[in-house]
């Protein structure tokens, strides 16, 4: 019987992009690389040194919680594949490839997997990273296979790293080993590729599930507005709205959201005092929401979680979860200000930078300026053969 990791070596053997997949692929090296650089005096990117070049580039690509996701199987692909291929040498087809596994596995995965305490993206990550790195460098199908087994070990990570520098260190190691397990298969260890169907019923996957039609990424990459959790994209977005109709943070007495008790499952944060905590706070996401005219870097810093106005709006919200929610996007978020007697109220089902609703180009261009302020690059300077090095002279 063939093996999980047979097939989808098989698929990203034969895979060949088209326009649409190219063009994700840009956009999400951009999207990567300047998200990156704006983490280079992250702590934890200089803690990070002990790594790989795969495992350092990843680590900035994620701390933020400014990378694109897949709505579907809840991971980062970018943060994790982009680095892997950049650091073995591999361009577009290379990242597709991975990023096309990572979707597949993830998906195969479920929300289960997700909504049992597992970071989706480092478990699906490291056999994908693998992936990448095999194509790029041009391995064939049995050692891509091969690979894969190699990377089960790390394909691991858990969600209660989120709001620590473990989140993104999770990552940087997936990252990081499925690089190394791409040279292994290259030097010619050897592995049993069913070691990932074991692996993926151990976790909770589904094999049945894996599906090797359609485009690269099924489904679209989102690309996040705002440096903090998907899971807030939402609510900022929607409470960001009132602000334009001349509300005084001040004199505001409650907020409520109502959303699928899905949507806020890695909130693990109620009352942070950090800038990490609060990239996973929905009562800190109403806060800047409400305080802040742009929702940027700034707005996430311990500095601003600690503010007294931030302070004591997080303590006015009250959060009414409804039942259900299968993904971060289930449903509608409802949302009340009250001030006085007035109550302000507002819904969203998608936020700006989902599939359903891409980015504008002033969104995009807002944020590639946020994230490469202090720097001289200009982004149509970034390619994928320029990229590794613009990473190596800036982290």
């Amino acid at each position: 019987m063939s093996s999980v990791a047979a097939g989808l070596a098989r698929w990203a053997t034969d895979f060949e992009p088209t326009a649409a997949d190219l063009e994700l692929a840009e956009r999400s090296l951009l999207d990567t690389v300047a998200v990156a650089v704006a983490a280079r005096a992250e702590p934890v990117v200089r803690a990070s040194a002990a790594l790989s070049e795969a495992g350092r580039w990843a680590v900035a690509g994620h701390v933020l919680d400014f990378d694109d996701l897949h709505m579907q199987s809840t991971t980062h692909i970018s943060a994790v594949c982009v680095p892997a291929v950049l650091a073995t040498g591999g361009g577009a087809r290379a990242y597709l490839a991975a990023a096309g596994v990572m979707a597949r596995l993830g998906s195969a995965l479920g929300w289960s997997h997700y909504s049992a305490g597992w970071h989706a993206t480092t478990t699906a990550g490291a056999p994908a990273a693998a992936v990448g790195a095999a194509i790029a460098l041009g391995l064939d199908t049995e050692r891509i296979a091969i690979a894969m087994a190699l990377a089960v070990p790390a394909a691991g990570g858990v969600q209660r790293a989120f709001g620590t520098d473990a989140k993104s260190l999770q990552v940087g190691f997936a990252a990081e080993a499925g690089v190394r397990a791409a040279h292994l298969a290259a030097a010619g260890a050897t592995a049993d590729p069913h070691a990932l169907d074991s692996w993926l019923r151990l976790v909770g996957g589904d094999v049945s599930a894996l599906d090797l039609a359609g485009p690269a990424v099924p489904g679209g990459l989102a690309i996040k507005i705002f440096p903090c959790c998907y899971a807030l994209q939402r609510p900022i977005s929607a409470l960001s709205q009132l602000v334009g109709e001349g509300l005084d943070p001040a004199e505001i007495s409650r907020i409520v959201i109502r959303t699928p008790a899905g949507t806020v499952m890695p909130l693990i944060h109620h009352r942070p005092d950090t800038g990490l905590q609060a990239k996973f706070s929905i009562e800190y996401a109403a806060a800047t929401a409400l305080l802040d005219a742009y929702q940027g870097f700034a707005s996430f810093t311990d500095q601003a979680a600690q503010r007294p106005a931030a302070r004591r709006l997080v303590d006015l919200v009250d959060v009414e979860l409804v039942e259900g929610g299968d993904w971060l996007l289930a449903g509608e978020l409802e949302a009340e200000v009250h001030v006085g007697v007035q109550v302000l109220r507002a819904r969203q089902r998608f936020p700006p930078g989902s599939p359903q609703r891409p980015p504008t180009p002033s969104e995009m261009a807002r944020k590639l300026q946020d994230c490469l302020s202090g720097t001289s690059l200009d982004p149509d300077t970034i390619d994928w053969p320029t990229a590794g090095q613009i990473l190596r002279d800036h982290l």
